[in-house]
């Protein structure tokens, strides 16, 4: 079937989109903040006990994050002024409070990210998925004091209904479509997608890739210094995407602080949230194109 959900569009025929403080990268931190339930499935290190419940190895592991590897990402942040982009389970509000006061006092950005990181939206039909995204939004807004205005799916699946139905709920941008450097209008009115990074990406580069915390810094410098040097004409986006049970284990931690302080550090970067991005981004260009909707762009 043909995608009706945003056109192709070469990134070279595009309006200029300009940062603030003529910034030519908007950096944002997308901070996995998630809850595995101990009788599924999810992310893991070995296969070989994967299926098993309980899990104590790969649950073992995931729980580092919440238990001890936030905290030591949270002084990182702190002292090199990075806010953090919560890609949050709604279960984490009632489960790890302390996570939540953290991000509440530095005012960090929240996203939903479903309820819990074994559980996806493939296969619900749309009033099921309704009531969950209901229910998932519903509760980050009551922990926080007011609407989450993006999504990350877990494991970033969706249904063809998925991008109507935030709407619906009053979100504005997805971050799923990991397909760009730049925000772009979808279909459905008044929704975005914000740029993600599948490849810039903690479990990707660590789990999948086998990356050392030296390849790891030095893709982290190559990316920034890429966008940049593409930047010059147009802003481009920077996601860095990172799990605490992963890249803030003890002997990769440093590596990434030096990430940090090589981004906070750089030239022309403006250090932001994914909500900021959508924001600037929707004052700047607006619905669709001048005379013309996502939908008859598609249709072109």
């Amino acid at each position: 079937m043909d995608n009706d959900l945003f056109p192709y569009s070469p990134i070279v025929d595009r309006p200029a989109i300009r940062w603030p403080g003529g910034a030519r990268v908007a950096f944002y931190l997308g901070l996995n903040v998630e809850h595995y339930p101990i009788d599924r499935p999810s992310t893991n290190i070995f296969g070989g006990t994967a299926g098993l419940t309980p899990d104590a190895l790969n649950y073992g592991w995931r729980d580092y994050g919440p238990r001890v590897g936030i905290w030591r990402l949270i002084e990182s942040l702190d002292r090199h002024g990075v806010p953090a982009s919560v890609l949050l389970n709604s279960d984490v509000c009632a489960r790890y409070p302390q996570i939540m006061q953290a991000g509440i006092d530095r005012e960090w950005a929240w996203v939903a990210h479903g309820r819990d990181n074994s559980t996806y939206q493939a296969g619900m039909d749309r009033e099921t998925e309704r009531a969950y995204l209901t229910e998932v939004v519903d509760t980050i807004e009551a922990a926080i004091g007011r609407r989450p205005q993006g999504w990350l799916g877990p494991a970033l699946t969706e249904t063809f209904d998925t991008p109507s139905l935030l709407a619906e709920l009053g979100l504005g941008y997805t971050l799923d479509w990991t397909n760009d450097d730049q925000p772009y209008e979808l279909a459905v009115p008044g929704m975005l997608s914000v740029p993600y990074s599948i490849e810039m990406n903690d479990v990707t580069l660590f789990v999948s890739k086998s990356y050392t915390g030296p390849e790891f810094l030095e893709a982290v410098k190559d990316q920034l210094d890429q966008l940049y040097a593409d930047s010059a004409d147009s802003g481009r986006v920077m996601a860095l995407c990172i799990h605490p049970f992963s890249v803030n284990q003890p002997f990769r931690h440093k590596y990434l602080d030096q990430a940090l302080e090589y981004i906070a550090g750089h030239e022309g970067v403006w250090l932001t949230t994914s909500d900021r991005i959508a924001e600037v981004y929707r004052e700047q260009r607006g619905p669709g194109r001048p005379g013309s909707t996502v939908a008859e762009e598609i249709a072109r």
